[in-house]
Parts: structure tokens; sequence; C-alpha cells
């Protein structure tokens, strides 16, 4: 140790003797073979870093204070990317968590008999669709997925990647039929009659919707539902065990990842419940770096666990600027609205000439639920198209407090109806409020067009007096953000030569 000691000394001495101020500088090579270093490649004794203040070495080895801070830095990075990249595993693995609170089983199926209020916490969901969820477990094999017709849909694996469109866009055409989930490298013959679909996960989310009658409401299309749906084991296909359907209509559960540490033990879960290969190589790793591996105890010590809770705490906060206060011109369908979605490069995979957008993805897992390629172009007069925003006119964050009006030009480019959700900017699920539809829309009983064919909706705590039936509630003291959907958009809203109106504060 004394040697070591005396060696940086002499070596200090040495810089001072040459001319090298405070032995900060490099010291030139005596050595009969030396390189002509340039500066850009050295690494001087004494670098001052904004983030990390001093950093200390000898001739280019860290200190042990430099390695202590480097690594927790590094520590810090990969947690943070850890929970941007790694939002849309734990997202679905809340939903998944969301139904075993309520006493659904893999395989079994939740569905919303009356529709949805803000009583559950959902990202974004509607007030107007019949929800039919099940988390599709093939750990034990093959499993049948019968549909009946009339359904619109999609199949997610856990890593939250797109599988298939089941329903109206998928392989049965919206005729029903049965669909068959097997592992990538599963060999089980495929029975003719059967949609084969392939994945390289166990969990995955089916999510299936379907509008009410409008003479009957949400009874005669439930049942329907009930008699024709099935989720169950091929090994079973002779005799299909009955379909456990549970009712979430009005259930107070929660189907949101955490926002602080807790959000890495929702990633343990999901990487525990499905095989090797079933996440990309690079968020494992990112993972496994901090401690996070399959079939292993996570367990952080007090230093890691520290780590991770000032990470989620920054990953968040990042998450919700870009959600709600993006930088990116891109993100906006005109340059003078505030209207904006993930969706405006018309890429799921969040692609754009080669460049994988993170922004946009983590605008979309942090906010939405439910991955197809439908939702970023229908064709026109199909699907449905949306919008967001969480400011107005000024661009001010929309206020629970404040009364707003939108306009929307005639004619509004909806082939069936449009509509307006109002979400809480904390949870990004239905705003908490008086009003069970959470928002409102063309089929409103009683909504008044103006004479020029437009339609002018208000928000705000109070309906402005006559407007009653063109008004959707806010919350007092709360923030909200809004959702617009277009249900069958037509050529003007692609071509954006109809533009929705900003929210316009009112006195």
């Amino acid at each position: 140790m004394n040697t070591i000691v005396k060696y940086v000394t002499c070596t200090a001495v040495l810089a001072l003797s040459v001319g090298l101020p405070g032995g900060n500088a490099f010291a030139q090579s005596q050595a009969g073979f030396a390189a002509d270093v340039p500066d850009n490649v050295r690494t001087p004794d004494v670098v001052q870093t904004q983030t990390l203040g001093e950093l200390n070495f000898f001739d280019g080895m860290p200190s042990e204070e430099t390695v202590r801070k480097t690594f927790d830095n590094l520590d810090l990075m990969r947690a943070t990317t850890a929970f941007l990249d790694g939002m849309k595993i734990a997202s679905l693995r809340a939903m998944f968590q969301g139904y075993e609170d309520v006493g659904a089983a893999p395989n079994d199926i939740v569905i919303t008999e009356t529709l949805m209020d803000a009583r559950s916490i959902w990202l974004t969901p509607n007030t107007t669709t019949i929800y039919i969820g099940s988390n599709v477990d093939i750990s034990d094999g093959p499993v049948v997925i019968d549909v009946p017709a009339g359904l619109l849909g999609l199949l997610d694996d856990a890593a939250f990647d797109y599988v298939a469109d089941i329903g109206a866009l998928g392989a049965d055409k919206g005729k029903g039929g049965k669909y068959l989930l097997l592992h990538n490298g599963d060999e089980t013959p495929v029975p003719e009659g059967y949609f084969e679909l392939r994945t390289k996960t166990n969990e995955h989310w089916l999510l299936l919707r379907r509008s009410p009658d409008p003479e009957t409401g949400t009874e005669g299309p439930v049942a329907e539902i009930k008699a024709g749906l099935k989720v169950y084991p091929l090994s079973e296909a002779a005799n299909p065990p009955e379909q456990k359907f549970i009712n979430v209509s009005g259930v107070q559960y929660n189907t949101v990842h955490a926002n602080n540490e807790e959000f890495f033990d929702e990633i343990k879960v999901a990487l525990d419940n499905n095989p090797v290969g079933a996440f990309a190589p690079e968020i494992v790793g990112t993972f496994a770096s901090l401690g996070i591996r399959k079939g292993e105890p996570f367990e952080p010590g007090e230093r890691l666990r520290g780590i991770l809770k000032e990470a989620a705490a920054i990953a968040n906060a990042t998450a919700r600027s870009i959600t709600y206060a993006s930088r990116d011109p891109g993100a906006f369908f005109y340059d003078d609205r505030q209207w904006n979605s993930p969706f405006q490069r018309q890429s799921y995979l969040f692609l754009e000439d080669g460049a994988r957008i993170l922004d946009d993805r983590s605008y979309f897992f942090y906010m939405a639920t439910g991955i197809t390629p439908a939702m970023t172009a229908p064709p026109v007069g199909t699907g449905s198209v949306y919008a967001m925003t969480a400011r107005d006119v000024n661009g001010d964050y929309l206020d629970g407090s404040k009364t707003y009006s939108v306009t929307l030009p005639g004619p509004v480019p909806a082939k069936n109806f449009w509509s307006f959700m109002l979400y809480s900017g904390q949870t990004r699920s239905i705003l908490e409020t008086d009003q069970k539809a959470g928002g409102i829309d063309s089929n409103r009983e009683g909504i008044r067009q103006n004479e020029d064919g437009s339609f002018t909706v208000y928000f705000g705590p109070e309906a402005p007096e006559g407007w009653e039936s063109n008004w959707a509630q806010t919350a007092p003291g709360q923030s909200f953000n809004a959702m617009m959907r277009l249900y069958g958009p037509l050529e003007p809203w692609f071509d954006k030569s109809w533009k929705p109106g900003d929210f316009e504060p009112m006195e």
C-alpha cells in the first residue's frame, strides 16, 4: 500500500516538474516506442461533471470514489431505462393482476355487462362499449379461443406486442370461429378449421368489444357473448369446460402499473410467468443488471432499493412530460391545434425511417392500452381514430375548476358517431365525477347541433344554462385530459381538411 502511495506521489511530482499544472494534464511518455496520443483519447486526472461532480483518475484508472459514483449512476440510468422501456410489460402485467384481484384465473373472462365507469381504473377506456377480456395462458399447452360473431378485438402477448386481430378485422371477419394459440416451437397438429396463431409468451391479453344494441342496450349482446365465447385448452376440445364470466361493471379494482419502486416487482412477476425469449434480450439485460432475473429471488439491498425508488420517480416524471408536454412537433395533428397522438406517424411499431420513436412508444404505453395495426390508419369509414389533449388553446393544462367549450365544425367526419372521454391526469382512467358517462358523445339524447351543422360541447364543474345535453362534468381542483374519438372516420379527417376546435376557456 505504501509503495502505491509513493508511486502516485512521485508521478504527481514528475508531472509538476515538466510543467503540467497540478498533475491534471497528460504526462508525455518517454518510451522508445511512444505514440502521439490525441488529447480527446486521454482522460485527465481530474474531470469536472455537472451530474456527478468531480471525477478522479490515476493515469486513466478511476478512483474508488469515482467508481462508486459511476456505478450508482449506471444503475440509476438502467433503472430509469427499465421503467420507460419496460412500461409496456408492466402495464399488461398490471392488467392481469387486476383480473386476478377480482377473482379471474387465467382463461376466465371478465366483462362489463353494464358498461364501464370511473370506479374501475383502466387506461383510457370508454363508457359506450362492452369490454370483454381474458389472460389467455398457454403455459400448459395450446389454447382455443372460440369467438362468436359480431365482435371486434385483438390479442397481444405479455411483451405487449401485437399477435392478431380477432373478430371483424381478424381471420374470422366478424363471423366467429375458433382460433388456436400455440408457442412458436409447438409441434402440436392444428385441427382443420382453426385459425392458427403463434406466439413467444405464455400470457396474452384477449381484448374484445361489442356495442350495445340501440333498442335493448347491453342485455342482448351480453347474452350472445356468454353463449358463444369460450377460452379453453385444446386438450379439452372434445368436451370444453363451462366458461367462467366475471362482471366487472362498477367494480373498484386497478389495472394500472405502479409509478414507484413497486414497478420493478411487477416486472419480476412478468419474467417469472413467461418463458425465456418472451422479451427482447436488450430489455431483459437491463432488468438483469438490476438483479431482476427469471426464477431467481429479487432482493435488492438498501443501496439498490434507494436507486430504484429514485429511478421510478424520475422515469414517471419523464413519462408524464412526454405524454402531457410533448416537445416533438411530430406528435401533433396540426400546427395550430393542441390535439396530438403517439400514432401520428401511422406506425403501431412506433417506427419512422427505420428508427424507433421512443417517446411515441412511451407516450402510448403510459397513456393507453391494447396495440393493433388497425389503431394507426383504419380504412376510411371503418374502425376509429383518436386524438388527445391535456391543454387548452392557450397551452395551459386543463383544469377541472374551469369551464371550456370545444366546437367541432360540421359536418363532423364520423360515419357512425363521435365522442369525448375525460381522463384523470393522475390515473389516466375515467375522470371521477357524478356522471357515469365520463364524457359526451353524439348519440346522447337531446344533444344540440348548431345552425351551421357544427357541434359545441362544454366541459366544466356545472353545465352552462340551456346546454345541459351538450355538457360533460369535470372535477374542481383536478387536472384532466380529453380524448376525442371518431368512429368510422371519413376522408376529411385523414387529409386534415377538417380541424376540431381547441378547448376554449369561458368566463
